[in-house]
């Protein structure tokens, strides 16, 4: 049944991305009680337990899309719930809550990129299975690193209920917010449609290489 399946592979590329959703959802729920809207904290979304934030299309149908044909491998939580009403100024602290998620991101590929590079000649010059454990740990960071990289740059296209949705709408002169917020309801008609276009792979897979690149 599992002739030619790599399950070490497949089980860390669902684990990390569990928790790289995670971190990106509890970021949210963090910086927006930062801003005045707890909303986040009082649900337990400021949690890395990923039970807290799974979305079973985007936090397992997807990634295994991705793992099983060779596309690149994202996903997606439960959003974390904002109140407006709790923010002084919704525009400014909406974008600074939208950054949050891909910037925790980012931090994560950034922290596994360091220890690839710490870990991966000793995992090499090693025998045994100390040497067998590092290599498995220098696979993980890798699988870390890009997922969070992909993870970071899929959320911030700016198209509605994406993060760079929001970053945009904060950005906007506010003369253009009107125009922008017409296209909003449609937005997951969109992302839909690059997904199964494979538009979603045409944004993401130089990403990816470049990424690749650096870890080789």
């Amino acid at each position: 049944m599992f002739k030619g399946v790599d399950i070490l592979w497949i089980g860390s590329n669902i684990l990390v991305l569990l928790f790289s959703v995670s971190l990106h959802e509890s970021a949210h729920a963090w910086i927006a009680g930062k801003r005045g809207d707890p909303t986040g904290k009082l649900l337990g979304r400021v949690s890395l337990n990923p039970l807290r934030h799974l979305d079973p299309v985007g936090s397992l149908l997807v990634p295994m899309i991705g793992i099983f044909t060779g596309a690149p491998v994202f996903g997606w939580a439960k959003p974390v719930p904002v109140n407006s009403a709790n923010l002084p100024d919704f525009r400014r602290d909406q974008l600074f809550i939208s950054l949050a998620g891909p910037l925790s991101n980012l931090c994560a590929a950034a922290s596994f990129f360091l220890l690839i590079k710490l870990l991966a000649v000793p995992a090499a010059s090693i025998g045994g299975f100390p040497g067998v454990a590092l290599g498995v740990t220098v696979m993980i960071c890798q699988i870390g690193f890009l997922i969070n990289i992909i993870l970071a740059v899929f959320n911030l296209i700016p198209i509605p209920p994406l993060d760079g949705s929001w970053v945009l709408a904060g950005l906007l002169p506010t003369r253009y917010l009107s125009y922008f917020e017409k296209i909003r309801p449609y937005g997951f008609f969109i992302l839909l449609l690059l997904l199964v276009t494979g538009g979603i792979g045409f944004i993401l897979g130089p990403i990816l290489d470049s990424a690749i690149a650096l870890i080789r």
